[in-house]
Protein backbone atom coordinates (compact mmCIF):
# COMPACT_ATOMS: atom_id res chain seq x y z
CA UNK A 1 0.00 0.00 0.00
CA UNK A 2 1.15 3.16 -1.06
CA UNK A 3 1.60 6.02 1.30
CA UNK A 4 -1.58 8.22 0.49
CA UNK A 5 -3.85 5.32 0.52
CA UNK A 6 -2.25 4.51 3.87
CA UNK A 7 -3.10 8.01 4.90
CA UNK A 8 -6.40 8.21 3.37
CA UNK A 9 -7.27 4.98 4.90
CA UNK A 10 -6.33 6.14 8.38
CA UNK A 11 -8.42 9.20 7.90
CA UNK A 12 -11.23 7.84 7.34
CA UNK A 13 -11.31 5.15 10.10
CA UNK A 14 -9.63 8.02 12.15
CA UNK A 15 -12.73 9.75 11.50
CA UNK A 16 -15.03 7.04 12.10
CA UNK A 17 -13.12 5.98 15.49
CA UNK A 18 -13.66 9.62 16.68
CA UNK A 19 -17.23 9.71 16.02
CA UNK A 20 -18.03 6.39 17.50
CA UNK A 21 -15.60 5.38 20.19
CA UNK A 22 -17.50 2.29 21.54
CA UNK A 23 -16.80 0.83 18.46
CA UNK A 24 -13.77 -1.43 19.12
CA UNK A 25 -13.70 -2.63 15.64
CA UNK A 26 -13.07 1.08 14.15
CA UNK A 27 -10.50 1.35 16.96
CA UNK A 28 -8.53 -1.75 16.36
CA UNK A 29 -8.78 -0.86 12.43
CA UNK A 30 -7.51 2.92 13.06
CA UNK A 31 -4.35 1.48 15.05
CA UNK A 32 -3.78 -1.22 12.60
CA UNK A 33 -3.27 1.69 9.50
CA UNK A 34 -1.03 3.92 12.49
CA UNK A 35 1.19 0.49 12.68
CA UNK A 36 1.48 0.86 8.64
CA UNK A 37 2.15 4.64 9.01
CA UNK A 38 5.08 3.79 11.53
CA UNK A 39 6.63 0.76 9.99
CA UNK A 40 6.52 0.84 6.74
CA UNK A 41 6.02 4.16 6.23
CA UNK A 42 8.85 5.06 8.88
CA UNK A 43 6.39 8.09 9.92
CA UNK A 44 7.38 9.23 13.59
CA UNK A 45 4.28 11.31 13.92
CA UNK A 46 1.51 12.07 12.19
CA UNK A 47 -2.09 13.93 12.82
CA UNK A 48 -5.26 15.39 11.05
CA UNK A 49 -7.33 18.84 11.06
CA UNK A 50 -10.38 20.10 9.55
CA UNK A 51 -9.32 22.29 6.98
CA UNK A 52 -12.74 23.73 5.04
CA UNK A 53 -14.03 21.59 2.58
CA UNK A 54 -10.64 19.15 3.10
CA UNK A 55 -8.45 17.45 6.39
CA UNK A 56 -4.93 18.64 6.64
CA UNK A 57 -2.62 15.86 7.58
CA UNK A 58 1.01 16.92 9.05
CA UNK A 59 3.26 14.35 9.09
CA UNK A 60 6.51 13.45 9.97
CA UNK A 61 9.11 11.47 7.84
CA UNK A 62 13.06 11.31 8.12
CA UNK A 63 12.58 14.24 10.17
CA UNK A 64 11.35 16.48 8.12
CA UNK A 65 7.59 17.61 8.76
CA UNK A 66 5.20 17.04 5.57
CA UNK A 67 1.81 17.84 4.38
CA UNK A 68 -0.93 16.04 2.45
CA UNK A 69 -4.83 17.21 1.96
CA UNK A 70 -7.85 15.40 0.96
CA UNK A 71 -11.13 16.24 0.13
CA UNK A 72 -13.54 16.10 3.25
CA UNK A 73 -16.58 14.89 1.77
CA UNK A 74 -14.69 11.69 0.52
CA UNK A 75 -12.69 11.15 3.90
CA UNK A 76 -16.51 11.64 6.05
CA UNK A 77 -18.19 8.66 3.30
CA UNK A 78 -17.16 5.96 5.37
CA UNK A 79 -18.94 7.68 8.71
CA UNK A 80 -21.50 8.76 6.29
CA UNK A 81 -21.45 4.95 5.10
CA UNK A 82 -21.55 3.36 8.34
CA UNK A 83 -24.03 5.64 10.34
CA UNK A 84 -26.79 5.08 7.38
CA UNK A 85 -26.81 1.13 7.73
CA UNK A 86 -28.78 0.03 10.88
CA UNK A 87 -26.88 -3.02 10.98
CA UNK A 88 -24.08 -0.45 12.39
CA UNK A 89 -26.50 1.45 14.89
CA UNK A 90 -28.15 -1.60 16.66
Amino acid sequence: MNLQDALFNWLQISLVAAARPEDGAAVETRDFFEVILREDHGLQSFAYEPEGERYRIDYTADGQIRTQRFDAELADQLLTDINSNPKYNE
